[in-house]
């Protein structure tokens, strides 16, 4: 089964900082690099991860960040969402909210480890929660 997702910029961040393989953002990531996840994704949330991989106080190697931008343009589906007039917490989400909002159509989840910015929503899921839908086989 195959499960199409917005990956909020923390759950990478999360994923390459860690040291457990086992960890559930290095797993969201690993599913996304075996395909399991379909990331989807906009023009200014590949900004947005190139702009924040690229910070020092994460010294992220060029050919990491590389990697992961270009499996999510490969291998993941642009999205030209319509404005959604939702308010957020931190305005800078509203782009991953409005495109998992464009695509809810095909259960789209948007996948953050700051769900407390969103609004409370069912397809608004931790890293966790996200990898106990995909090993229970749920959509």
């Amino acid at each position: 089964m195959v499960y199409y997702a917005v990956i909020d910029t923390n759950v990478f961040i999360s994923a390459l900082l860690s040291k457990d393989a086992d960890a559930a953002t290095v797993r969201v990531l690993d599913a996304m690099l075996d395909g399991k996840i379909i990331t989807l994704y906009h023009e200014n949330i590949l900004a947005g991860y190139n702009d924040v991989f690229n910070r020092n106080k994460f010294n992220f190697k060029k050919e990491t960040i590389q990697l992961i931008i270009s499996a999510v343009k490969q291998y993941g589906i642009e999205v030209f969402p319509q404005p959604t007039g939702e308010i957020l917490v931190d305005m800078d989400d509203l782009i991953f909210y409005e495109v998992a909002m464009e695509k809810r159509d095909d259960d789209t989840y948007l996948v953050t480890g700051n769900k407390k910015h969103y609004p409370i929503k069912d397809f608004i899921v931790t890293p966790a929660e996200m990898m106990e839908i995909i090993d229970s086989g749920e959509k």
